[in-house]
């Protein structure tokens, strides 16, 4: 297969490539970030570079569940019985008394259970009595060996792996490397990723509205998306619509210790899209500057000196969609994340009719829900390129393959879960 357009292509002479070849392409470019050794408190959001296995069994000891007694449940062939409490235990105290018959031992949650005890029995489902200054505990029910005890080994044995290099570290994967004495974490660096928009029509977002311009919108959307694939945005000066300087801030750039370059709009093939005449012009690989995908179809992209360039579309919903489905695979593969990008895909019934008539697929932005264990997905909103105010409550994207006819409701689609929507 070959994707590449040739340096005397004109801008309005494009071939359309899947979406799956455009992403394919770009993943065979994919140089992985490096990694860097740093605290775990620092850990959160970063993606493991190399895999973790127990120190020790966890539990590493026979750990109690229950605030109540620790006892032998050879001391209940008859109820009710009576039993000398012989020691107390806290969480983190060792025993020094084993549980001998006719013995019990006080015991916290957590704590550790003593030798000859075969049980814990909850607090709630004993009296406290005493004898000659002794306590004692009366015991009227019956529990089974086992019970409320956490046994050695129960969640690991020693060894076992428990974390996969290219595991995203969240709450869960913190818990458990802090519980393994993991005070540092070997992790993917985390990429830089440089965010510049295009256009004589933008505002910054501090200026007042005139006329027919705009406010740059865009590059805060795509921080937001770069953030939640665990990378870090650099904000760029807008680019005003002026080819020279243009083509010479994108060089530099490139130049610069970023690790992918992301530009939006100016990809069309409008006399003001410089970022389609760069292609054109420039010193890259041009990987590809059309895909068979509505919206953002002439979503462009290319490689410099090992480094990677996207254009994407100048209209909010297309850059949104652009990002998701070619951005963040890359982000996530340069971090060596071990779940792709689209493993979260699934199937999902169509609420409501799709009337539209699509030559290509369509990725219209939707809301999954549940009903009745079944899972739905609606569009959200107004399914324009241009429209900005639904992205907030989508979740997802709804594939539309090509169509004359439209989509009946009830019909099973392909949904994606988007990743920004998990921020």
């Amino acid at each position: 297969m070959n994707i590449h357009k040739e340096k005397n292509d004109s801008k309005h002479q494009r071939k359309a490539v899947t979406l799956g070849d455009a992403q394919q392409a770009l993943l065979d470019r994919v140089h992985q970030s490096g990694t860097v050794k740093i605290a775990l408190a620092d850990a959160a959001g970063y993606c493991l570079a190399e895999s973790i296995h127990a120190r020790v069994a966890i539990p590493h000891f026979r750990r109690s569940g229950m605030d109540g007694y620790a006892i032998r449940t050879a001391d209940l062939q008859q109820l009710p019985v009576m039993l000398e409490v012989i020691e107390q235990l806290p969480s983190g105290t060792v025993p020094t008394k084993a549980i001998a018959p006719g013995t019990a031992a006080r015991i916290m949650t957590g704590g550790m259970v003593p030798d000859g005890a075969d049980a814990v029995i909850m607090l709630e489902m004993t009296e406290e009595a005493e004898k000659a200054g002794q306590p004692y505990v009366m015991l009227r029910k019956a529990v089974p060996a086992g019970a409320n005890i956490s046994p050695i080994g129960q969640e690991a044995v020693a060894g076992e792996l428990m974390l996969e290099a290219g595991e995203r570290i969240g709450p869960g994967q913190m818990a458990l490397l802090s519980a393994l004495g993991c005070a540092e974490v070997r992790v993917h660096r985390k990429p830089l990723v440089a965010i510049v928009s295009t256009g004589s029509e933008l505002l910054s977002i501090n200026e007042p509205l005139e006329g027919a311009k705009i406010r740059n919108s865009n590059i805060y959307m795509l921080a937001a998306q770069v953030r939640a694939c665990g990378a870090e945005p650099l904000f760029v000066e807008h680019i005003a619509d002026d080819y020279l300087n243009a083509e010479s801030m994108l060089y530099k750039l490139l130049a610069s210790d970023v690790d992918i370059v992301v530009a939006t709009g100016g990809v069309s093939v409008g006399d003001y899209d410089i970022i389609a005449d760069f292609f054109q012009k420039w010193e890259g690989e041009t990987l590809f500057n059309k895909i068979a995908m509505r919206p953002g179809s002439p979503t462009s992209a290319g490689v410099w000196k090992n480094k990677l360039f996207f254009g994407l579309s100048g209209n909010p919903a297309a850059c949104f969609i652009g990002c998701e489905l070619l951005v963040r695979p890359v982000l996530l593969a340069m971090q060596g994340e071990y779940k792709s990008a689209d493993a979260q895909e699934h199937d999902a019934f169509l609420a409501a009719d799709y009337n539209k008539v699509n030559a290509y697929p369509r990725y219209v932005r939707g809301i999954r829900y549940f009903n009745n264990g079944l899972v739905y997905v609606r569009q959200e909103g107004v399914d324009m390129s241009s429209a900005l105010v639904t992205l907030k409550d989508a979740n997802c994207l709804i594939v539309i393959p090509p169509t004359k006819t439209g989509i009946k409701a009830g019909t099973l689609v392909t949904v994606i879960p988007l990743a920004a929507s998990t921020l």
